[in-house]
């Protein structure tokens, strides 16, 4: 489904007449299959909300390229819809308004838009809540937005930037469980980036790891657990609990080795 092949990206400051260069990422080559869960886990600033960015055809790589079913990204395409970490709803917009946003500016006309929006938002369960404001809802509410969003445009790839770290530790878990079963029900390709091992384990049916900055890919980690998975049961698992604390180890390791910005 994704084909990501030795992409790298740098950016540019100008500071008076000086012009300073980091370089983000570095020689990424990924496959991702078709309806395959990908977290991308890493140091703070290795460059994971930038390759998600570049699948998406937000950016440009400077070298390297990407492909959504065989064809080249160089922009945002209607295969592709982003969750992002800022629940990023338009506030003078109802929760239906929201949801249908997207719909309207691919040009469905207003009955079908409204059909299919209300379809996602039952399906995230705010069915009662569609005529509220973005203020009137908790910060767990307005990811379920943000995600009814993204799904109302069909895409074949969700691409999430830490979409749930801004909500608290008990909402965080149950939006993970949530996910989980919109994603085994509307089978989507997801690349899903994330700070948290314990999340990447839980939701992923593989783990790649980036190494501190520039980003490289450093290891690519199968999740040998079962679907469907209760949360409770998971989490108390050997398996899950052996490859949480194996990431954890492969990230201390990287940094000691290579302090962000380092050249290996």
């Amino acid at each position: 489904m994704i084909t990501v092949r030795q992409v790298s990206k740098a950016f540019h400051k100008v500071a008076g007449h000086e012009v300073t260069a980091f370089q983000a990422l570095e020689d990424i080559t990924l496959e991702i299959r078709e309806n395959e869960f990908v977290s991308l886990i890493g140091p703070s600033g290795c460059g994971k909300t930038t390759l998600l960015r570049i699948v998406d055809g937000l950016i440009p790589p400077d070298t390297g390229e990407v492909f959504v079913r065989g064809r080249r990204v160089t922009r945002p395409g209607p295969d592709r819809a982003v969750v992002f970490q800022s629940f990023a709803l338009l506030p003078w917009r109802t929760v239906l308004a929201n949801v249908e946003f997207s719909l309207e500016l691919r040009g469905l006309p207003p009955a079908q838009r409204r059909e299919r929006a209300r379809r996602y938002i039952e399906l995230v369960g705010l069915a009662e809540f569609e005529g509220h404001y973005p203020h009137e809802l908790s910060g767990g509410m307005q990811q379920r937005v943000g995600i009814a969003r993204a799904l109302a445009v069909d895409p074949s790839v969700l691409l999430m930037d830490e979409p749930f770290g801004a909500v608290d530790a008990q909402t965080r878990q149950r939006l993970q469980e949530e996910l989980l079963e919109l994603w085994q029900r509307e089978r989507k390709t997801v690349l899903f980036v994330t700070h948290s091992m314990d999340e990447a384990v839980y939701l992923s049916d593989r783990v790649v790891i980036l190494s501190p900055r520039p980003g490289r890919v450093t290891e690519s980690l199968e999740v040998p657990l079962p679907r469907p998975r209760l949360a409770q049961e998971v989490r108390r698992q050997r398996e899950f609990i052996d490859l949480t604390n194996y990431i954890w180890e492969s990230l201390r390791r990287s940094l000691t080795k290579h302090p962000p910005g380092e050249a290996s």
